[in-house]
């Protein structure tokens, strides 16, 4: 009986090893977050730099969150893999568990438990995650595409947000109206003989411009777009994809983004004036 047992155990093991080596080698990127939970800090000990030297070194392409993308990314979020590095409780051993997620945060693959007896913490979260990459050295990874994977999300990429698109055009409108109200009318004057007439200057209201900011903004995906954060990390605004290249909604302003030409540019209105600022963006 116990050996039967066993060996239903071991086909089990194997059956879940193949599934998750064949679910893995369809996601071509691995990206690897600045901060894990358990820690205080970005890359505190170096272990989120470790991580994505351990994954390069199975023969994954690992990236660092919100570095320069590959521009099949940009386009399709689902060719890459989240993932998040997991503590588990214990009095004298560090425990630590590598977890993989899709684009849909998915569970796809779980490592098992990389242990550490050692004090030190810088020492004991480095042998702990080598530990747990064994799991992940074996699934000896290749890059296979997925045709339901690209498929599907490209279809979705490309299909229009009719409402994005209608308040992407009114904003236009409106901008475009603004510039239009700026230019004064020149009317002919007829000089008379005897009395000059002075034609008061139309008042205009000019659209205030700001200009050479240097406040670098980090891109960071999330759902439908990216959140902007700053060095501290704060998020100043959230923006959502268009239809339309380099042109993003910001969430919760009468406000789009655009590149223009090499530069970032936020237009948003500030009572009846229209602003627009400059921004230093970095996806």
């Amino acid at each position: 009986m116990n050996t039967k047992f066993f060996s239903i155990l071991i086909t089990c093991l194997i059956v879940t090893s193949v599934f998750a080596q064949t679910s893995v080698n369809n996601y071509k990127y691995v990206i690897v977050p600045n901060k894990f939970d358990f820690l205080n800090k970005k890359d505190q000990y170096q272990i989120n730099s470790l991580t994505e030297f351990l994954f390069k070194k199975h023969g994954f392409e690992a990236l660092k969150e919100g570095s320069d993308y590959p521009k099949d990314l940009m386009i399709n979020r689902c060719l890459a893999l989240k993932t998040d590095v997991i503590k588990g409780s214990g009095m004298f051993k560090t425990k630590l568990t590598v977890e993989l997620y899709d684009c849909n945060d998915k569970l796809v693959f779980t490592s098992s438990i990389g242990e550490s007896r050692e004090k030190e913490f810088k020492t004991a979260y480095n042998l702990a995650l080598r530990d747990a990459f064994k799991s992940i050295e074996a699934l000896n990874y290749k890059y296979v595409p997925n045709k339901n994977i690209t498929s599907l999300t490209s279809t979705n990429s490309s299909q229009p947000n009719t409402a994005v698109t209608e308040e992407i055009q009114q904003l236009k409108k409106e901008i475009q109206n603004l510039k239009e109200e700026k230019q004064p009318e020149v009317a002919v004057v007829a000089k008379p003989q005897v009395e000059t007439v002075q034609v008061a200057t139309p008042q205009v209201n000019e659209v205030a411009v700001i200009q050479g900011n240097t406040n670098v903004l980090y891109a960071q995906a999330i759902d439908n777009g990216f959140q902007l954060v700053d060095s501290s990390p704060k998020v100043v605004y959230r923006i959502k994809n268009t239809n339309l290249k380099d042109v993003y909604i910001v969430e919760g302003k009468s406000a789009i983004i655009y590149k223009n030409n090499s530069d970032w540019v936020i237009e948003y209105y500030s009572g009846a004036d229209l602003k627009q600022e400059s921004l230093n963006i970095k996806f």
